[in-house]
């Protein structure tokens, strides 16, 4: 099960858990990643015609590098409060290897080039260059696995 979805609405960490734990018999890993708000409520945008289509496209590339049993993608956009989760990356695979880089090249991935916009009390939310140098080891490391 592959699942993407871009959401106003809140997400479920311990049900997109289970759902990626009983995938199948053969998972032994599972890694769920969540990213929330923090400091400031924030105000999140995005190009609705290009997010899923784009986050689809990262995953095919995830499912090739890695064999992945299964993987969740969760976007929110809309206005959100401190504590409040913007995103969910969870990947299951037989081994923990697959399934921690696997989850890592996606998260990593929508954090520098994912279309999704912050805006906090300040203005919007400029891109910094350490997640810029994060999602570039993927780049360098293409066909490599």
């Amino acid at each position: 099960m592959f699942r993407i979805s871009v959401q106003a609405e809140r997400f479920d960490i311990a049900h997109e858990h289970a759902r990626l734990s009983g995938l199948a018999p053969r998972v032994g890993a599972v890694v769920v990643f969540t990213g929330q708000v923090r400091d400031e409520p924030l105000m999140l945008d995005h190009y609705p015609a290009m997010a899923e289509r784009q986050i689809a496209a990262r995953l095919a590339d995830a499912r090739a590098r890695w064999p992945l049993l299964g993987a969740t993608v969760i976007h929110r956009f809309g206005p959100l409060d401190v504590g409040e989760g913007i995103v969910l990356v969870g990947t299951a695979s037989a081994h923990r290897a697959a399934a921690f880089e696997g989850a890592t090249f996606l998260m990593d991935w929508l954090k520098t080039s994912a279309p999704f916009w912050k805006k906090g009390a300040s203005g919007w939310v400029e891109a910094k260059a350490s997640d810029d140098a994060a999602a570039a080891r993927w780049i360098a490391t293409e066909g490599e696995d």
